[in-house]
């Protein structure tokens, strides 16, 4: 059963590609070529800029950590020596006063620990963010 109207016989005249049509063939797939490569270097630089801002902000938030691991002990100390000093008070004004004078040292110091770590903060956003800045400005020219 394999007659001239058989699609799978072997008798099937092969024809030509007319120039053209191989010459846009070709075309196409270099132009296909052309863009893929393209395409995998924009998602290489991606990845590693990807990679620097993860970097950037782990070693920030490395710091942010350490700073309030350093705030928390040297809060907890000032408490700790503010009740021992507390307890050797003699009378309710000694105590009022050392209360008083407790209170707006730690709050001066905790507001400029608020301040340091909103510093830390920023500078760590800006680092983090460099990087996709630095990647955006290959691709991106900006507007005259």
């Amino acid at each position: 059963m394999t007659g001239a109207t058989d699609p799978f016989s072997a008798s099937i005249i092969p024809f030509e590609v007319p120039e053209q049509m191989r010459a846009f063939a070709e075309k196409g797939v270099s132009q296909a070529r052309e863009s893929y490569a393209k395409f995998k270097d924009a998602a290489e630089s991606q990845n590693g800029t990807i990679e620097a801002v993860f970097a950037s902000a782990n070693k920030g938030i490395g710091e942010y950590t350490a700073k309030l691991m350093e705030f928390m002990k040297a809060n907890t100390s000032a408490h700790l020596d503010f009740a021992q000093e507390l307890l050797g008070q003699k009378s309710p004004a000694e105590a009022m006063e050392l209360w008083n004078t407790h209170s707006r040292k730690q709050l001066e110091t905790f507001q400029a620990q608020a301040k340091e770590l909103a510093e830390i903060g920023q500078r760590v956003a800006a680092e983090t963010v460099e990087p996709i800045k630095a990647n955006a400005s290959k691709f991106y020219k900006p507007a005259a």
